[in-house]
């Protein structure tokens, strides 16, 4: 069973809101974000290996970011790192990666999964995944993953289930766009909301068929392309026809349409990592309330995050509520509560 599975991975996007450690040049996904020793995607593949073997990995990303992805995994078939020419968003992305997992498996179960997230309790992750590949084995059943919230998180969008069950395939009722404050607390309440990790599962031939019913656009590019996949043209392809593809996410152009959409809900201690705040609890504290990242001393210092680059030093005194992050001669301090301004602070 486990060699039928596939991983797609999606690590094209440039985590702008942790500047200046993350940068379009070497975004977040490549990046040792919490100090463990892994960037995110290393651990991504990490977690994954329990579902399928290495050969059946596949990376989707830029064209820039194809070397890291070499350096960082680089067992994964060079054939299975998937350069797209622009980004187009979600479905484009997914809709490529799964022409290419037909072409050399055509009865695969995938799991699609961005590059950049964080799950600490991985061994319930793996069992939750497992559930998901089992349901969407010889169905035409589109599994999505969601997660159990923990807060009123305005920042996720949402997945109503019909029902309250968890790590257990139920029916999807809605998708649910970011919510205001108070409608986030009424989810939490409900019991039945999850936030929407970006995680699916299906059988390939499902995902290429609802592509076909429901994002006919696309998919009428994926025809121009596919004759030249594995070929020596497939670069010249990708770069005459991936930029027609309608800049859609999978979310608009198939799960909010289809009718064969279902969640398997967890807690598996998920994190998107999206801020410094974010980044800052799933870091160890001092007795201060200080979490660090590389060589910096502290001193007078209290509830702040402080990350510094290998090769880097710096010292602090006197800093509350804060977060200071160094990178290549960047340099960024700025109050925690101000966290969700720093992509409009780092246009420079």
């Amino acid at each position: 069973m486990a060699n039928n599975n596939h991983i797609v991975i999606m690590a094209g996007g440039i985590g702008s809101r942790l500047w200046p450690v993350s940068t379009p040049e070497c975004p977040k996904q490549f990046i040792d974000v919490t100090g463990s020793g892994r960037s995110l995607i290393q651990m991504t593949v990490d977690r994954f290996l329990p579902v399928a073997p290495m050969e059946n990995f596949w990376v989707v990303t830029g064209a820039r970011y194809v070397q890291q992805v070499r350096e960082q995994l680089p067992q994964i078939p060079e054939s299975h790192i998937l350069a797209e020419p622009e980004g187009r968003n979600t479905a484009p992305c997914i809709a490529y990666a799964c022409r290419k997992v037909a072409k050399v498996a055509p009865s695969a179960n995938v799991v699609v999964t961005p590059s950049d997230a964080l799950v600490v309790d991985t061994k319930l992750f793996t069992s939750v995944i497992g559930k998901a590949l089992e349901a969407v084995n010889g169905s035409g059943k589109i599994v999505t993953i969601g997660i159990k919230p923990t807060r009123p998180e305005t920042g996720y969008g949402y997945i109503c289930a019909e029902s309250l069950e968890q790590e257990q395939v139920v029916k999807v009722s809605e998708f649910r766009e970011k919510p205001d404050l108070e409608t986030a607390k009424s989810y939490l309440a409900a019991g039945n909301f999850f936030w929407n990790a970006g995680i699916f599962v299906w059988n390939v031939a499902t995902i290429n068929a609802q592509l076909q019913k429901y994002a006919p656009q696309i998919t009428g590019v994926m025809d121009k392309i596919e004759p030249f996949l594995f070929t020596p043209q497939e670069d010249a392809a990708l770069r005459e026809h991936f930029c027609e593809c309608e800049k859609i996410s999978i979310d608009y152009a198939v799960m909010e349409k289809s009718p064969d959409i279902y969640v398997i809900a967890c807690e598996p201690q998920w994190s998107d990592l999206g801020t410094w705040v974010a980044v800052k609890e799933h870091i160890i504290p001092d007795a201060d309330g200080n979490c660090v990242v590389g060589d910096a001393r502290l001193f007078d210092c209290k509830n702040c995050i402080v990350h510094v680059p290998a090769g880097g030093q710096i010292v602090l005194q006197g800093l509350r509520d804060s977060i200071v992050a160094l990178k290549n001669g960047r340099l960024l301090i700025c109050q925690l509560s101000e966290d969700q301004a720093i992509k409009e602070m780092s246009k420079f």
